[in-house]
Parts: C-alpha cells; sequence; structure tokens
C-alpha cells in the first residue's frame, strides 16, 4: 500500500511539474507575440510555429534529461561545469524572473479587469495576494502542482473553444508552405517566441520542482519535458489558428481583421473581440488571468530555487523569500506601472539567458563527474547546439540594436 501511494504521489509531482513548465511558459508575452506574428505571417506562419515548437522540445528535453541525471538544480549544474557560472547565472534568472513577475502580476490585473471589470490596481492586489496566498499552505508545492494542472486546462479550454468558433481554414494553412526566400522574413519571429517559450527561468521550472520530488531517471524527467513543451505548443498552436480563423475565409485574407489585430496594444484580446464580441472579450480575461497567474506563481518558485543555491540562509527560508519577490512584484507595478516595460526587459535578460544556461547544460552532460555513467541522448545533444546558436544570435541583435545606434 505504501508502495502504490509514494507512485501516485510519484505521478502527481511528475504531472504537475510537466504542466508548472507549460503554464511557465504561456504567459502575457506568450499570447501577445504569438497573435502579433501570425497576423503579419498569415497562413504559412504555421510552419514557424511548428519549428518553434520542435525547437521548444529539444531545449528542455536536453535540460530536464541532464537535471534528472546530475541530480542537481541548474545552478549547481553551471557551477560544476566553470566555478562561479552558477551564480552568473543566477543572479541573471533572479533578475528576469522579477522583471517577468511584475509582468505577470499585471496581466492578472488586466484579465480581472476584462473579465469583471475590476479596476487594474486593485487587480494588482488581488493578484498579488492570491499568488502569495497559496505558498501559505503547508503543502504549497502539492498545491502548486494541481493548480498548475487546473490552470493550464482552462486556458487550453478556452482557447479551443474560440479557435472552434473561428472555424479556421485548417487546409489553406497545411498547403500553405513557405517560399524559400521568404524563410529569411520568419528568422527573427522565430528565435524571439523561442525565446519567449523557453528562456530565462522557464525551462527549470517544472525540472526543479521534480528534483525536490525525486522524481525518478533521466528517461522520466525527459518524458515530463516533452509532455509540459507538448502542452505550451498545443496551445501556441490553437492560437494561432484562432487568429487565422479570424483573418482569413479560405485563402482569402481579410485585411481588416488582420490589420487590427497587428495594431492592436492587445493583439491576443483584439483576436478573442474579433472571434466572440463580448463574450469573447470576457474569455480573453479568465485565460489571461490563468496565464497570468500561473506564470506569477512559477516564475517565483523556480527563481527562489536558484537562489537557495547561494547561501544556506536562503534554502532555510525559501517560503519567504517566495512571498518575499511576489509582494516585491506587485509594489514595483502599483508604484511605477508599466508592465509592459517590465515584460521587455525581461524578455532582454532572457535572451542572453537561454544559451548560456542550455551551453551549461550540454557540456555536463559529457562530464562523467556530473552526470555518472548517463549517456545523453547524440540528436538531442546537436538540436541542443543548434538552439543555442540562434539564441545567441538572438542576443548579440537585441544588444546592438539596443546600444549601437
Amino acid at each position: 500500500m505504501e508502495n502504490r501511494m509514494e507512485r501516485r504521489i510519484r505521478r502527481g509531482a511528475v504531472l504537475g511539474s510537466a504542466f508548472l513548465m507549460a503554464a511557465s511558459a504561456v504567459g502575457p508575452g506568450f499570447l501577445v507575440q504569438t497573435t502579433r506574428f501570425s497576423a503579419e505571417g498569415g497562413l504559412p506562419f504555421l510552419y514557424v510555429i511548428l519549428l518553434v515548437t520542435l525547437a521548444d522540445i529539444v531545449t528542455k528535453a536536453n535540460i530536464w534529461s541532464v537535471v534528472g541525471a546530475a541530480k542537481l538544480s541548474g545552478a549547481e549544474i553551471a557551477d560544476r561545469v566553470k566555478k562561479g557560472l552558477g551564480a552568473v547565472l543566477t543572479v541573471m534568472i533572479a533578475i528576469g524572473g522579477l522583471a517577468f513577475n511584475v509582468g505577470n502580476i499585471g496581466g492578472v490585473a488586466m484579465g480581472l479587469s476584462a473579465a469583471t471589470g475590476l479596476p487594474e490596481r486593485a487587480g494588482v492586489l488581488l493578484g498579488g495576494l492570491l499568488a502569495m496566498g497559496i505558498f501559505l499552505f503547508a503543502g504549497a508545492k502539492r498545491v502548486v502542482d494541481r493548480l498548475a494542472v487546473i490552470l493550464s486546462a482552462i486556458i487550453i479550454s478556452a482557447v479551443l473553444a474560440v479557435c472552434i468558433g473561428t472555424r479556421p481554414p485548417i487546409l489553406s494553412a497545411i498547403t500553405a508552405f513557405p517560399a524559400p526566400s521568404a524563410w529569411a522574413g520568419t528568422f527573427f519571429p522565430m528565435i524571439t517566441l523561442l525565446g519567449g517559450a523557453c528562456g530565462g527561468y522557464i525551462p527549470f521550472s517544472g525540472a526543479h520542482r521534480l528534483l525536490e520530488a525525486d522524481g525518478g531517471s533521466p528517461k522520466t524527467f525527459r518524458r515530463a519535458a516533452i509532455l509540459g513543451a507538448g502542452v505550451s505548443g498545443l496551445i501556441r498552436l490553437l492560437l494561432f489558428f484562432s487568429v487565422i480563423g479570424v483573418c482569413y475565409a479560405g485563402n482569402t485574407l481579410l485585411s481588416g481583421n488582420a490589420a487590427s489585430i497587428m495594431n492592436s496594444e492587445n493583439p491576443a484580446a483584439q483576436t478573442f473581440l474579433l472571434a466572440a464580441g463580448e463574450w469573447g472579450k470576457r474569455l480573453f480575461g479568465v485565460t489571461l488571468f490563468c496565464a497570468g497567474f500561473a506564470c506569477t506563481v512559477g516564475a517565483a518558485y523556480t527563481s527562489v530555487s536558484f537562489l537557495k543555491s547561494l547561501h544556506p540562509f536562503i534554502r532555510r527560508h525559501e517560503r519567504a523569500f517566495v512571498l518575499g519577490l511576489i509582494g516585491t512584484s506587485a509594489l514595483i507595478l502599483l508604484i511605477f506601472g508599466g508592465a509592459v516595460r517590465f515584460a521587455i526587459l525581461a524578455g532582454t535578460v532572457n535572451g542572453f539567458v537561454l544559451p548560456v544556461s542550455l551551453a551549461c547544460i550540454l557540456l555536463a552532460c559529457r562530464r562523467s563527474s556530473i552526470v555518472g555513467n548517463y549517456r545523453h541522448s547524440l540528436p538531442l545533444y546537436v538540436g541542443g547546439w543548434l538552439v543555442v546558436l540562434l539564441s545567441a544570435v538572438l542576443a548579440i541583435r537585441t544588444l546592438i540594436m539596443q546600444f549601437i545606434p
């Protein structure tokens, strides 16, 4: 009976960790980027979505497999690769996590406003208090596991309902393969979407949770990673088809709807509004609330799971640091406002984090002093270095755009 109970708890941890990562990826920025790029790219953008999903799966399968083999956190693995690198990675992820959480709590507030009409400042307070309340439970981490599954299910259901309602021309999208000359124009959207899906803390969010729960072999970790990346990829695909359903009638572009989405400050909200009117607006509010809330919890938990490696004091007072991170994020938003500005800052930081964190993992997977007798998949290894190259190009491009006239 005890063994059966242990297996049930472990299965719950595997499922919860996979959905925690999926929910951490699907934040306000995810919704905005996917809808805007889909409206700009049109029918052929389906293949960019599929490539991004594949690269996302490769990235997360690499990271989770090595974390499962080494039985170490991302920061500890980085420190084994090069002394001091773990602290550098931790600081980068903590800064990005704080900036992201400001945007995430802003997403919670905007979602509550769209769904119920609640003023945004009140939404910030309520969202921050709700997120902090989760970690006041004695079994907070199990609550997070269940919450991640529930919120992901709500997001999938809401986006699926809108997608079905728009009756997207799926066959037209499948047959609209981009011309060779058009691929160059998809490079920036592709790596931007990839950075948003697995930059910064996101690929470690569920891996660290499963590590704490003693989630089993590297194979178990890898399967959970593929499940989590598949869930976020499914949501992105449904969002794409929702946009296409609004922007196209068969193969005919409805240019007014496409322009309305591309020029909107909130392309995702505009998509839901065009698809289903006032009902769509409220459904978007529910979706944004769930996405922002899940990301707030995931970012706070994972940022502190990195910070724990810096000093035993942080490890002993983990809950207090999680509550402090959430409270600080809400306070910054109340004082300064500008959730979008902080989300952009976080995106810039994460553009640098992804190639550093993934390169550390790939270097570690070949060192027996870190992973023991584990033998890493060669296709995953090669694919991982391709993602490192792409994300490094994005980071360099961002640096040039920001600091070189």
